[in-house]
C-alpha cells in the first residue's frame, strides 16, 4: 500500500498542475482516497467477503462522491481528476496510467450478461463527462473527448468524439469520415430545403412569364 501511495502522489503531480504537495494530494484529493478505498474494497472481494467490500466502496462513495465497484481491476497510477460523480462498474478493466475527469461513466448498456463494462488500455485518457457503455475494448493511448458516448470498440491510439462517439484520429492522423463529426461547419437541413423551395418557385415563375409572353 506504500508503494501504491507512492506511484500515486507522483501520478497526480505529473497529471494536476494544481498539485503544491503530498500531504495535501492524500488529505484534499478525492480521486486518490477513492482509489485507495477501492484497492482495500478489491482486497476483500477477491476474497469472497462481498459484503464488507461494497460498504467500503459505498462508504468512500459518500465521502468522495465517486463510484468504484470492488469487482473492478484498475491497474497502476490511476488517476481521477477532480472526480464527482464518476462511476466505474463492476466487471470494468482499467489499465496503467490511465487518467479520468469528472462526470466519467464506464458502464453497460443493461443488454449484456456476464462481462457487461468495458476495457480500458493503457495510458488512455477520458475527459469530462464521457460515457463508455459496453464490453468492448478501449486501446491503448486513446483519447475520449468530454462529453462523447462510446458505445463500440476505440481502436489503439485513436480520439474519438461526438454522440455517438467517432474516431476522428488514429495515430494522430484525421480519419477520412472527419467531415462527418464536424460540430462546426454543419448544414442546416432545414435551410437546405427551404433553398430548394426558393429555386423551384423561381424557375415555376419563369416559366409562366415565359408562356405569359408568348
Amino acid at each position: 500500500m506504500k508503494r501504491e501511495k507512492r506511484e500515486l502522489v507522483e501520478a497526480y503531480k505529473a497529471r494536476d498542475p494544481a498539485a503544491r504537495s503530498t500531504f495535501e494530494i492524500l488529505t484534499l484529493y478525492p480521486g486518490i482516497k477513492a482509489t485507495l478505498a477501492y484497492r482495500r474494497a478489491h482486497w476483500f472481494h477477491e476474497r469472497g467477503m462481498f459484503y464488507i467490500a461494497r460498504w467500503i466502496s459505498q462508504r468512500a462513495r459518500r465521502r468522495t462522491g465517486i463510484e468504484i465497484h470492488p469487482g473492478a481491476k484498475i491497474g497502476r497510477r490511476f488517476v481521477i481528476d477532480h472526480g464527482m460523480g464518476v462511476v466505474i462498474g463492476e466487471t470494468a478493466e482499467i489499465g496503467d496510467d490511465v487518467l479520468i475527469y469528472q462526470g466519467v461513466t464506464l458502464g453497460g448498456t443493461g443488454k449484456d450478461t456476464g462481462k457487461r463494462h468495458p476495457t480500458i488500455g493503457n495510458n488512455v485518457l477520458i475527459g469530462c463527462g464521457a460515457k463508455v457503455l459496453g464490453p468492448f475494448t478501449v486501446g491503448n493511448n486513446s483519447r475520449i473527448a468530454s462529453n462523447a458516448v462510446v458505445l463500440k470498440e476505440i481502436p489503439p491510439d485513436s480520439t474519438a468524439v461526438g454522440v455517438p462517439a467517432r474516431v476522428v484520429k488514429v495515430a494522430g492522423q484525421k480519419v477520412d469520415f472527419v467531415r462527418e463529426v464536424d460540430q462546426i461547419h454543419v448544414s442546416d437541413p432545414v435551410a437546405n430545403e427551404l433553398v430548394s423551395l426558393r429555386d423551384q418557385v423561381r424557375a415555376l415563375a419563369e416559366m409562366v412569364e415565359k408562356y405569359s409572353n408568348a
